[in-house]
């Protein structure tokens, strides 16, 4: 049966994924609200943007009474909530607006929610009854991974490291607190690290297709032998709505793409695909510089995915190899869109110093 459905953070670089997802692959409407700071770009939706199913809503989730406002208008059946600050190196700039935003927005949001889930269950009982809250979140809340063997669990201790990844822990807590003192319909994600179309390019892999095409330098921080876990954006999407519509409430599930990779393997590679598709005299890897670590890098993060795959099926449908690929051509082939982003605020200096 078709639902409406909320996006909070729909203009972003997952949001986008999961709204792109929901009205090509369902007949569900899609109310997507975002705010539309510096990672959020509407063009990112061009696809979509003319369906009769899709509504965009420009506002702010730590606006208490437009939240309030915008459910009772909206009545949605889910709310899938991804409207954070997400980039690390940004939260040690300037921690913040990750505290206002992460925190104090999913406060807000939780607040709103409890109120129309209450007033729902007065004015409509079966729509109370069908009511979900899908919390999204990193798996950069457990912190770094000693032995070369672990994997991230749902039960696995939260160590956050960074200001964004402490501010992520603060609003799963949150999330969890409502639904065990109030009731609250919720479930929660945790994923590994995305990449594909769309992303906005201060993150690892975007920066450095961009940097190389440039001739810029490719920065690697320390080593370069820090692992993660990387998740094509696309398979992510479709666990994200499996989950929203068919998770036991009250759980968490982990989703990660079986993928761990060092960022200095991520880079070779990065050069390597370029070199066969768009090739030069003198090999990419040559502009691969080494530079000053990030203050408080964690090592490791892998994902264990196994409770979303028993539990609700699902499997990534991509390799690193092949998304890696769909991604260096997606942005071979749509340079318009990141070029008009590197007009904006971000021109792919480097942040999070911690100076």
């Amino acid at each position: 049966m078709p639902k409406t459905i909320l996006v909070t953070g729909g203009a972003g670089f997952i949001g986008s994924a999961v709204v792109r997802e929901l009205i090509n692959s369902s007949e569900h409407t899609v109310i997507n609200l975002d705010k539309l700071t510096y990672a959020g770009n509407l063009d990112s939706l061009t696809s979509v943007a003319d369906n009769s199913r899709y509504y965009f809503l420009q506002s702010d989730i730590t606006n208490a009474q437009q939240m309030t406002k915008i459910l009772a208008e909206h009545q949605p059946d889910i709310v899938m909530h991804l409207a954070a600050e997400s980039h690390v190196d940004r939260s040690i700039d300037g921690p913040a607006d990750f505290i206002h935003t992460n925190i104090v927005g999913t406060y807000t949001l939780l607040e709103a929610a409890r109120q129309y889930w209450s007033d729902l269950k007065t004015s409509n009982a079966v729509k109370a009854e069908g009511f979900r809250f899908h919390h999204i979140s990193t798996d950069e809340v457990y912190g770094d991974l000693e032995g070369t063997d672990d994997l991230f669990t749902e039960t696995t201790p939260y160590a956050p490291s960074s200001p964004y990844s402490a501010s992520k822990a603060s609003s799963d807590h949150l999330v969890r607190a409502w639904n065990r003192t109030f009731g609250l319909p919720v479930v929660i994600t945790n994923c590994s690290n995305n990449y594909g179309p769309y992303h906005f390019p201060e993150k690892l892999i975007p920066l450095m297709i961009v940097n190389a095409l440039a001739g810029k330098p490719l920065p690697v921080y320390g080593d370069g032998q820090q692992i993660r876990d990387w998740l094509y954006v696309e398979d992510h999407a479709r666990a994200l709505i499996l989950v929203a519509q068919k998770g036991k409430l009250g759980e968490t599930y982990n989703i990660g793409g079986h993928n761990e990779k060092a960022n200095l393997e991520v880079v070779q590679t990065l050069c390597d695909l370029l070199q066969e598709l768009v090739p030069q005299d003198a090999n990419y890897r040559r502009l691969i510089t080494f530079v000053t670590d990030r203050p408080g890098h964690d090592h490791r993060y892998a994902i264990d995915a196994s409770k979303i795959q028993t539990e609700l099926g699902w499997t990534p449908a991509e390799t690193f190899e092949t998304g890696l690929r769909k991604t260096v051509q997606w942005y071979l082939n749509n340079k318009p869109w990141w070029q008009k982003v590197q007009d904006g605020s971000y021109r792919g200096e480097r942040l999070g110093i911690g100076a």
